[in-house]
């Protein structure tokens, strides 16, 4: 079943749509939140700043761009920013967009030893990013592993994320430890996945099983007539629970009102959407 979209936080002419919520994190781990994100919204600031605390948000660019009214950066399609928001920070978005947006934002949980670590933001151009081509599949690595590619994003939960293109008919075959759990969200087109090959259209997120044996695993994937673009998410779970509570992720009550005390009394740390890569503002 497809999602609907709903409005989203920057007022009209943005929609949302939320495709993985913190509920039902005990399955999901390490995958919080995962929202599909259209928007057209021209000058001005997108989100009043505010806090994040105790997460990663890893933001895919799908279509458009958007550029720093003060710096006059820009992110644009294919780019991807990876925030760890760590220990504290407050996010600025004084941004614009040209012209129609589509982002993917994903909150990815941090391991518990990890938890409170120094924020940073790096920058992923598309231009760094490894391709991975084969007959009719060109497949992005914007983390992980994928044939005889590495990507260098660095990365505290091991994780997996490849955006993938496919013609008509295509085939192709993605490694996937059997200890991880993930996903894969259909962008457009169709395709079927796995061995039984379970059909995804556009906008569906399928789940992939999880074996109980350890040990190397193969997802071959087959588009349909219509080619497809998918994003296939996989990553270490951390078996560790958590609690959401707005924009702060502790592992207690007790973190979440800490949280809340230290960002009241200004012990945050600012950060600008198009900051340059591991930069902080003081």
């Amino acid at each position: 079943m497809t999602a609907a979209p709903v409005p989203g936080f920057a007022g009209d002419n943005h929609l949302m749509i939320e495709l993985i919520t913190p509920d039902d994190f005990i399955h999901s781990d390490p995958f919080i939140l995962l929202t599909d994100h259209r928007l057209d919204v021209g000058t001005g600031t997108i989100r009043a700043p505010h806090p994040h605390a105790g997460f990663e948000t890893v933001t895919l660019f799908l279509e458009g761009s958007i550029r720093d009214r003060s710096g006059g950066n820009v992110l644009g399609a294919g780019d991807l920013q990876w925030m760890t928001a760590g220990s504290g920070i407050i996010h600025k978005e004084d941004v614009e967009t040209m012209g129609p947006v589509r982002v993917l934002q994903l909150r990815l949980t941090l391991p518990k030893a990890q938890r409170w670590t120094t924020p940073s933001l790096e920058a992923i151009r598309l231009n760094s990013v490894p391709i991975r081509r084969m007959p009719g599949v060109e497949a992005r690595l914007y983390s992980g592993i994928s044939g005889n590619h590495h990507s260098t994003t660095r990365n505290h939960v091991p994780m997996t994320m490849v955006d993938i293109k496919m013609e008509s008919g295509a085939s192709f075959e993605q490694d996937v430890p059997t200890w991880y759990n993930g996903f894969v969200y259909v962008i457009d087109g169709c395709a079927r996945l796995g061995a039984d090959g379970a059909a995804l259209r556009q906008g569906q997120v399928g789940w992939l099983d999880r074996p109980e044996e350890d040990g190397p695993a193969t997802l071959p994937i087959v588009s349909g007539e219509e080619g497809a673009r998918l994003i296939l998410y996989a990553g270490q779970p951390q078996r560790e629970s958590i609690v959401v509570y707005g924009p702060f992720i502790g592992e207690s009550r007790d973190d979440v009102v800490r949280l809340y005390n230290n960002y009241r009394q200004g012990r945050f740390q600012r950060i600008n959407h198009l900051s340059r890569a591991g930069s902080c503002e003081e």
